[in-house]
């Protein structure tokens, strides 16, 4: 008799564990899931929402001539538009001369000739 109460309780036991605990933690698993969904949704809404703006601002006049100034360098009719170049850099300092050896190919003519051999 004693046995059999134990396998009643044991299956009881089972039974429980199969229609509480595992649902429990299915249930727990996708509510985390949901929400980091509910996490990247609310990052996509913002996103498209900046999105959105930017599309309003693109569409006026004053944001495109901006970005036709800025990016194109156009200018209106009748405007005139001028680069300002860098300042100029100044010489690299001459580095004293190395000894004067006679080599072949280091006159005027050798250099040259050598520089223009070298591109074919």
């Amino acid at each position: 008799m004693r046995r059999r109460w134990l396998l009643v309780g044991g299956l009881a036991t089972v039974a429980v564990l199969f229609l509480a605990v595992f649902p429990a933690r299915t249930y727990l698993d996708q509510r985390h899931q949901r929400n980091e969904v509910v996490a990247q949704l609310k990052t996509t809404d913002a996103k498209n929402k900046a999105l959105e703006q930017r599309i309003r601002t693109l569409n006026t006049d004053a944001e495109v001539e901006r970005l036709a100034r800025e990016q194109y360098n156009l200018v209106r009719p009748g405007e005139e538009a001028y680069a300002i170049l860098p300042t100029r850099q100044a010489p690299p300092a001459l580095q004293p001369a190395a000894k004067a050896t006679s080599k072949p190919g280091s006159s005027w003519f050798g250099r040259t000739w050598k520089s223009i051999t070298s591109i074919f």
